[in-house]
This record gives C-alpha cells, structure tokens and sequence, in this order.
C-alpha cells in the first residue's frame, strides 16, 4: 500500500492565519482522522473576512467516482469574522480536562485577535449509529462554529472606549483559561477567558507589540516583541519592572538618536518558545532573511542564527518532539525544517517555570547555521505554518495510507499543504 505524505486543500479566499487542532475531536480518541482538522482565516482588506475549520473527506462518505477529483480537505463549517483575524488558534490540548464554568463538554475552543479578542465554540460532528444516506452527506452534518465571547478593553494610553486592534495572542497550557493578547498600542493585556474579565493591562513597549508568547510550564511569565526592536520579559507576579532579554542592533550607517528622534531600529515580528527546552526561543525581524535562536540563560544576543533563506522569512514554528525542530517560511517560497540537536544544550540545572527570570549562564559565541535537514518549495510565497500534533498512522479514502508522527501545515495564497514530516 502505498503512503501518501502531502495532503492539500484549496481555500476560496487567501488564506493569512492557520492552526491545526491540539488534539482528537471530543469523543473520537480511537479515530486519529479526527486529529486533521486545521482552523483557517481569510486575508481580504475589507470587513467581510472569514474563518473555518476544514477537515478530512469522511470515510463515511461514499463517492463511486475516480477519487482524484476530490481535495483531501473539506470545509466542515465557516462563520464571518469581518476584519482578518491577525491569530487564529485552537484550545490547548489541556483544555479538554479544564473544568470551564460555562462550556458545554462536547464543545471545543478557538480564539481569534483582530479588532478583538473572539472566543468561538465548534461543536464537531458526532458520529452516527447509523446512516440512512448513500452518497454523499448533506453539508453541514452537525457542525457548528459559534461566537462565544468579543473581548476589547479600554486601552491604557488611548482615550477611545475601544481597544486597538490585537496584532496576536498566547493560550496558556497550564492554565487554559489564561490569554495573553498583544496590541499596536504598545500593550499587553492578560484576560481571563472563563470569567470574560482582563486580568491587567500593561504598557509592555515603546511601539507597537507584534508578538507575544507565555513562558511552556509557567502562568506567570510571558515575553513579546515589538516595533521598537527588543525583545521583553514580564513576570505578574512583579509587574513594576519587565527584564529586555535582546535588542536589535543599530542599523548600520543609520544616524545616531537625538532627544527628538528616536534611535531607528529593526521591528521584531515574531517569538516563539521551543516547547521541548523553554530556554530556548526564535524571533525573526521585519524584512529579514535569517532567525535568530535565543537562550534565555544567556540573554542580548541570538545564540544560533539559522541562514537558509533567500527573501523575508514570513513565519515559524516549534514540533512538539523531544528533538528541537524549527520549521521556518518565507517569501523565497520555501519551507526549510532545521534539526537543531547539536547546536542547543539541555541545561544541566534547568530552569523551572516557578523561578525567576535570572539564571545566568556562560556566554556563548554564535553560532551560523546553513543547512536545513528539509526543504520543501511552494508554488508561491509562503505566508504561515502550523504543526500538528503526533497523529497515529490510518488509511485514506484513497486507499493509501499515512505514516504515524507530526505533520506540517503550510499557507501559501490559497493553497494549504500538509507535508508529512
């Protein structure tokens, strides 16, 4: 039997935010198909933007027809979203055990930041004893997507009674009803997504927040980046002071900073924790080619810089393996996987999510990484990624079959790829 290793799915919109569930649908643990459902959302300027959730052609579907005229995927339910949703993510995989006040058992979670902070319930589609159909299912079958709660708080430094647009946000595994949201007006905003309150809102940048990321094992500790150009740590538990863990370097040949202006620096777009090892962590700046690898235990400057990419990386992201794999996306349209085992070191006294944010750690030299272990090359430039989580192997509708592990969902226009990795 042969393996299929690609599966794909074309959108009617371009496709911006991405996510892949965290987990099997509730109820369907012994049917891994139900692990391939991606959260997707359009990218269109206008106030008519949509999300969705596309999953796997059902296996109780009969078609009598050549397979080949079928996508892998198909849309399960879509709802309107009006502006582009900036983050689209699904409920950590510990959100199945949280004891929510007010969610049904059968519902799963997803979140989106845009104007707001959205909280949408999915209901799946529970399977039926038995069908009286033949053929194809009517569409719908069972599933729906339903706003559950819009969050905007008053911002901190502008007069209007809405909050300014999110640029992103950071589910907490721990604790699940925890979200941390970024925004252009230079805050961070911590709600409580049970109770529908923020918990505090703080100036976090001297810019605009692009990207922010809780600290894996920790309900306390979080970092963002920024337009300013650094890279920051905060700690609720003392908020009077955040620790910059990195600063971009002065552009070259750029002029020095006076009292008018400020110094010109390169935004940083993107943060990301390795889940594996939270000492370590990527960030990307705007425009550039390159990603810099950080270690919290040796703070101001990238510990490893991974060199591949050819035009402005786009996107990133951590597998959830034990082995530090790095997927990164770009607009040289190529997706590279770089293996980075033997360039990070498991700390022999690791820091535990409970302490602070100081255990030093020798200086080490930078080192330059070249040589992705995978590259895979899209038709146009690749705009975000989602991992998935490790998914037993099962066989299609095709009759072909697929290997058990992680699979990497990749957006590029229209198109989504899954690419077994």
């Amino acid at each position: 039997m042969t393996q299929t290793t690609l599966l794909q799915y074309e959108a009617p919109w371009p496709v911006h935010a991405i996510d892949w569930c965290k987990s099997t649908a509730p109820g369907h643990q012994s049917r891994p198909r139900s692990a391939f459902r991606l959260g997707i959302a359009s990218f269109t300027e206008d106030y008519r933007n949509r999300i969705a959730i596309v999953g796997l052609q059902d296996e109780r579907v009969l078609v009598e027809d050549d397979y080949t005229d079928y996508p892998d995927f198909v849309t399960l339910v879509e709802a309107n979203h009006g502006y582009p949703a900036t983050s689209l993510q699904w409920q950590p995989a510990s959100a199945g055990g949280f004891p929510w006040s007010g969610k049904a058992p059968s519902a799963e979670l997803l979140a989106t930041t845009g104007d707001a902070l959205r909280v949408w319930e999915y209901f799946g589609d529970a399977p039926p004893a038995s069908s009286a159909y033949v053929g194809r299912q009517p569409s719908g079958g069972g599933h729906r997507l339903t706003l559950k709660t819009a969050l905007s708080g008053q911002s901190k430094v502008q007069s209007q009674n809405t909050g300014a647009p999110l640029t992103s946000f950071s589910w907490n595994e721990k604790a699940p009803s925890l979200v941390v949201t970024s925004s252009i007006d230079t805050t961070c905003t911590v709600w409580n997504i049970d109770t529908a309150t923020a918990i505090t809102q703080l100036i976090a940048h001297d810019r605009e927040v692009y990207d922010v990321a809780w600290l894996p094992g920790s309900t306390d500790i979080f970092v963002s980046v920024g337009a300013d150009g650094s890279l920051r740590a905060f700690d609720l538990r003392s908020l009077e002071h955040s620790t910059i863990l990195y600063e971009t370097p002065t552009p070259k040949g750029a002029p020095s900073a006076t009292q008018s202006t400020r110094l010109p620096t390169s935004p940083l777009l993107r943060i990301a924790f390795n889940p594996a090892d939270s000492n370590y962590m990527s960030t990307f700046h705007m425009d550039g080619t390159d990603v810099q690898i950080l270690d919290m235990r040796s703070p101001g400057q990238p510990v490893i810089e991974l060199r591949g990419h050819r035009s402005q990386v786009n996107s990133m992201g951590w597998s959830t393996t034990e082995r530090p794999l790095l997927a990164t996306a770009s607009d040289d349209c190529q997706v590279l996987l770089w293996d980075l085992a033997g360039y990070t070191q498991t700390a022999t006294s690791p820091r535990t999510a409970n302490s602070r944010l100081n255990s030093p750690r020798p200086d080490v030299k930078k080192r330059i990484v070249t040589d992705p272990i995978m590259a895979y090359s899209a038709n146009s430039e690749v705009t975000n990624l989602a991992w998935s989580p490790q998914i037993p192997g099962m066989t299609m509708n095709t009759g072909h079959s697929t290997a058990p592990g992680e699979w990497l969902a990749i957006a590029s226009g229209k198109s989504i790829k899954a690419l077994k990795v």
